[in-house]
């Protein structure tokens, strides 16, 4: 039987480490990855014997970003189904930044796409310094809609319309300077700066914590319900199936640039 695409366990103190676990495709997600979160978001966000949620990845790289051989699958379903993989995408982040629970990122190599969205939604992140960020989607002819409130939130609008325009990557150093990262630390020494974080966070209230992130989230207008979520899965949904898209995808896939580039 093969390993679950996240794994999840919870230590005596109450610390729930979830990993990402496709080493052999970069940590980039799937379907699979996405039920994955949502059912662990919720349901650790629920656990009363869960004081912390901390993020990371196994292999190589922290998490790739969608994985665009199932994005590729995902566009020949119809447009309902697509709008449901869409929805699920959406959930999958906004559930995991209204967590009530303190959710902190560890970052180490390549974080791309979805991975950047997943940071941002964190309230903690730390990367180490082998740490590669890109908000890579438009490079696909794909957009990053339903991540984009939680990087604008993370980094700020003005750097956010930079680099989701540019798909430039960007690395730990710059990443703490935009905001996007809160602390970085030398290779192989992600857990020991974790350490000190999770154990002041240990020592405040549970129900505190939890009152403190949701008043943060009414005050700064960070929620978003339904209605708005539904919007950003159409976008996301409809950009997929585009022209557009298929030639992004088909460049990557043949290891050449899109169709729309002309060099200097």
């Amino acid at each position: 039987m093969p390993e679950p695409v996240v794994l999840s366990e919870t230590d005596h103190r109450g610390v729930a480490t979830v990993r990402f676990n496709r080493p052999e495709v970069n940590n980039a997600y799937n379907g699979e990855v996405i039920d994955a979160l949502i059912d662990g978001a919720r349901a650790l966000g629920n656990d009363p014997d869960v004081r912390v949620i901390v993020l990371r990845g196994n292999g190589r790289h922290f998490q790739a970003g969608a994985d665009l051989q199932w994005i590729k699958e995902v566009s020949a379903l119809s447009a309902e189904d697509n709008l449901a993989v869409s929805q699920k995408t959406t959930d999958a982040v906004r559930f995991l930044d209204a967590c009530p629970k303190p959710t902190v990122a560890l970052v180490h190599g390549g974080c791309f796409g979805g991975g950047t969205g997943i940071v941002a939604a964190c309230d903690i992140v730390i990367a180490s310094m082998d740490a590669i960020f890109s908000i890579a989607e438009v490079r696909w002819g794909l957009h990053a809609g339903p991540i984009l409130p939680q990087l604008a939130a993370a980094m700020g609008v003005r750097n956010l319309r930079r680099f989701a325009v540019t798909g430039e990557r960007f690395d730990a150093t710059q990443a703490w300077e935009l905001g996007l990262v809160h602390e970085v630390c030398d290779e192989d020494e992600l857990d020991d700066a974790a350490e000190p974080i999770i154990d002041a966070i240990l020592k405040n209230g549970p129900d505190a914590i939890a009152d403190t992130k949701r008043i943060i989230f009414e005050t700064a207008g960070l929620a978003i319900d339904d209605a708005r979520a539904l919007e950003l899965a159409r976008e996301h949904a409809r950009k997929r199936g585009t022209e557009e898209a298929a030639e992004g995808l088909a460049s990557f896939r043949g290891k050449r640039e899109a169709s729309w580039y002309t060099p200097a």
